[in-house]
């Protein structure tokens, strides 16, 4: 048995009824690649979950929720737990092409998990054949998993232990069962008392915290003053996106290759992938905004999650969530596309070192001593007081997946997207997860808010065909003035008009010494 920590206690007191806390991955299959031709039935696919079952924890555990809320809830064994029931199959309508897709994922994701069991569930789609970029036969697994459950790195990990690393049914990473102990779930009265010295102890934990950061604490203020009066204040404007938001969902994908995003960084030093995906989003956001005539004086503001876990072997294991965050401006306000890239790396190196100070520690360790019930309450009052609009615009979030393929069922792997939560105030989350030496930009909205998801994915395409043509000049800077300076030169000789037969002689007449002798011609010393 193991308890919530208190993050991950957040993304199940966040929920609203329209707007739900779980994450979708979808990933496209090939099944051409399966040794003999054979075909992967769903009872395939089943039988394979199954047998990876006993490697992660995730798939059998479900939550225990304590009265009131008086302690976060616990992880336990599902003593009735049945994979069937967490695993669906169907079929894309007529004509099963990209769109129809796209609706069928919202539609999906729109729908609530059943808490009462383990949460997270599978969605088998076939009919893909009519899909651009896509090989005929293709289906789709979307895996539906609540954000308490996991964050990005350790769904990451979720999928590795599902996946193969080719077509044989070789395992893409070495896999460890997973102790599950007894299953046996304690008596709630022994949990209660449990509850109760946690929140006992809760003031003691918060008070030791902020003695241990006091000195700390001083010297942040103190710098917090004096960078105050010269750093720019970042207001975030209001959009179409931060409002109230409905249950339905609107979902679309682009894919880009890898490479494109490592030109782009070549645009200006130390540029990372993060900030090209920013200004990607960025410039596709100026174009529609500014097509709608929306577009806000300020820049627009952007939520950035990071990954917190640590480095090595002290983080892999972790379960559950271990993230941070970041707000920053994505400088929508700038037309010249190369300056807002520059702005933006600027912005994001300086909220990194301000995250990595001592406040942001110290909020990290005060919320883990937080009782649950204040959670609880803390989560509804700010969802009610519309904070979220305060703080940003959109959620943007780059998870790094593997560039390796990966196979399932001897089907191989050919695209991955995805579909994240959003929040009242906060209507628009763009994710890149990659995969195999791409990128895609997945973006979910709402009906009301991008009805014509269409126009804003030509966006997307549009600010990253314009960010490679930058790239691609600023790569070739010596060619190109060659060339201009060798065109001026002919320019400037076919203008010059040519002398008539006449005025050739005469210039010929005018060089010509005058008299009767010419001087004589030199000969070289050698010369017989």
């Amino acid at each position: 048995m193991h308890q919530l920590s208190p993050q991950d206690a957040q993304f199940l007191y966040a929920e609203t009824e329209h707007n739900l806390t779980h994450v979708t991955s979808v990933a496209i299959y090939d099944p051409s690649t399966v040794p003999g031709g054979e075909t992967v039935r769903f009872t395939d696919i089943i039988a394979h979950v199954r047998e990876r079952l006993a490697y992660n924890p995730v798939f059998y555990r479900r939550l225990l929720r304590l009265p009131l809320e008086i302690d976060y809830p616990y992880w336990v064994e599902d003593e009735y737990f049945d994979l069937e029931y967490h695993m669906q199959h169907g079929r894309l309508p007529e004509p099963g092409d990209w769109r129809q897709f796209c609706i069928h994922m919202a539609r999906y994701h729109s729908r609530p998990l059943d808490m009462n069991r383990p949460p997270w569930e599978i969605f088998v789609v076939e009919g893909l054949d009519h899909v651009k970029g896509l090989p005929k036969g293709c289906y789709a697994l979307a895996t539906k998993i609540h954000h308490a459950a996991v964050d990005g790195a350790s769904l990451m990990k979720f999928f590795a232990s599902m996946a193969d690393g080719d077509n044989l049914g070789t395992p893409l990473v070495p896999l460890e069962a997973v102790d599950v102990g007894s299953g046996e779930i304690p008596a709630m009265p022994a949990l209660i008392s449990q509850a109760f010295k946690n929140n006992l102890r809760s003031p003691l934990r918060v008070a030791e915290t902020v003695m241990r950061a006091a000195p700390g604490l001083v010297q942040a203020a103190q710098d917090s003053v004096a960078k105050r009066e010269s750093s720019d204040k970042h207001p975030v404007p209001p959009t179409r996106f931060n409002v109230d938001l409905s249950p339905h969902k609107m979902f679309d994908a682009r894919v880009v290759p890898l490479d494109d995003l490592k030109r782009i960084r070549q645009l200006h030093p130390g540029v990372t992938i993060n900030d090209v995906v920013l200004a990607i989003c960025s410039g596709a956001l100026r174009r529609y905004l500014s097509h709608h005539d929306e577009l806000p004086e300020e820049s627009i503001i952007a939520w950035v999650p990071i990954n917190a876990r640590p480095r090595g072997a002290d983080g892999k294991d972790l379960p559950g969530n271990n993230i941070s965050a970041m707000t920053t401006p994505i400088f929508t306000n700038q037309e010249n596309a190369v300056e807002r890239l520059k702005l933006i790396r600027k912005s994001t190196q300086a909220s990194k070192e301000a995250r990595s100070g001592v406040s942001a520690r110290l909020m990290t360790d005060i919320t883990r001593h937080v009782p649950a019930a204040t959670q609880v309450l803390a989560s509804r009052l700010l969802l009610r007081s519309g904070a979220a609009a305060r703080m940003c615009n959109l959620f943007i979030s780059n998870v790094p997946g593997p560039q390796i393929p990966m196979y399932m069922n001897g089907a191989r792997m050919v695209r991955s997207v995805g579909l994240a939560p959003l929040a009242d105030g906060m209507g628009l989350f763009i994710g890149t997860p990659s995969y195999d030496g791409e990128m895609s930009f997945s973006v979910i909205s709402t009906r009301e808010l991008l009805p014509d998801i269409e126009f804003f994915m030509d966006c997307l395409e549009a600010s990253v065909a314009e960010l490679l043509a930058l790239a691609d000049a600023a790569a070739k800077p010596k060619r190109k003035t060659k060339t201009k300076a060798k065109v001026k030169t002919k320019t400037k000789a076919k203008a010059r008009p040519k002398a008539s037969p006449k005025a050739r002689s005469k210039t010929a007449a005018k060089k010509r010494p005058t008299g009767k002798s010419r001087p004589a011609t030199k000969r070289a010393p050698n010369a017989k």
